[in-house]
């Protein structure tokens, strides 16, 4: 069954460009594990980022995040600063049809 998670990351005045460079070394693995990134937004100001990811089960996320070359880019993420929250989020229909 599908998985989908919602990665808030919250980034400080001067962490955008190690969170791009943590971002640009670990996205490339998702599809490795049938991972796929749905969207990807920043707000203006560069300080919060966010995106929906989907992976086909559970196992294939906890393959994705146990990978050495993720758990080698860590530093990265640590130098930005960012401050990541990952929530599991599921597909809302509206009740009006709307």
């Amino acid at each position: 069954m599908t998985v989908t998670f919602l990665l808030l990351a919250r980034l400080p005045e001067d962490g955008a460009a190690a969170f791009d460079a943590y971002e640009d070394s670990v996205l490339p693995l998702l599809s490795e594990y049938g991972g796929r990134l749905e969207r990807r937004v920043r707000s203006l100001d560069d300080r919060t980022e966010a995106h929906l990811v989907s992976f086909p089960g559970e196992q294939e996320f906890a393959a994705y995040r146990a990978d050495p070359r993720r758990a080698a880019s860590a530093p990265l993420l640590e130098r930005s600063g960012a401050v990541v929250e990952l929530l599991p989020v599921r597909e809302i229909t509206s009740r009006n049809g709307s």
